[in-house]
């Protein structure tokens, strides 16, 4: 059975300040829905359901497990560049990793942190474990 999409479920504490974020800083396309408390943000194939949590725990609270997701992409340097120009909070420019990877994680304005990550070596695996 193949898995054909990834949506993620976020709880954001200001609704309107957040969808105005991932539409004007990530690009992503913001869509209402008949729920007041969520909104749907969309690129590509990535679905984020942004979920107003007013009384939830900050996520820039949780550190490290403010990780939700690794979202590979086609060109990395100019994903950065894009995002760098309307000011989104990237914790380092893009690095290449030993498992063949090259990446850079950002943190948004609720706390939440996301890694994007572009393959250097198609051909690259690591052993499968399991």
């Amino acid at each position: 059975m193949k898995l054909t999409k990834n949506r993620y479920v976020l709880a954001v504490h200001d609704l309107e300040k957040s969808a105005k974020y991932y539409s004007e800083v990530l690009a992503f396309d913001v869509y209402n829905i008949d729920d007041p408390g969520w909104r749907f943000a969309e690129r590509d194939n990535c679905m984020l359901m942004l979920g107003e949590c007013k009384d939830a725990i900050p996520h820039s609270k949780l550190g490290d497990h403010a990780y939700f997701a690794y979202i590979e992409v086609e060109d990395i340097d100019l994903l950065y560049e894009e995002f760098a120009s309307k000011g989104a909070q990237i914790r380092h420019t893009p690095e290449d990793k030993p498992w063949g990877m090259r990446e850079f994680p950002l943190k948004t304005i609720d706390g939440h942190r996301i890694t994007f990550g572009m393959v250097l070596d198609s051909n690259e695996k690591t052993e499968r474990v399991g």
